[in-house]
């Protein structure tokens, strides 16, 4: 995400529970990620995993840009 994406996140998560919800989650599905990627070798089910955490992790952040297009738009009408 880039980084004015961040910044309008951290000024919205405490009154947006569902932005924080999937924010929290988007990251948690990183971190997750990045530990598989450390490893030298997956085992099958590692990659399953890591796909699946993929998929997770794009979807949570599709939902991201629309909540962040939604706040935007609202902004932008007041």
């Amino acid at each position: 995400m880039e980084k004015r994406d961040e910044e309008l996140i951290e000024s919205l998560m405490e009154r947006d529970t569902e932005l924080r919800d999937h924010y929290l989650e988007h990251e948690r599905f990183k971190e997750e990620l990045a530990r598989l990627n450390a490893k030298a070798h997956l085992s099958a089910d590692e990659e399953i995993e890591r796909k699946r955490l993929q998929k997770l992790k794009l979807a949570g952040k599709d939902r991201i840009m629309e909540i962040l297009g939604r706040h935007r738009s609202e902004a932008a009408a007041h």
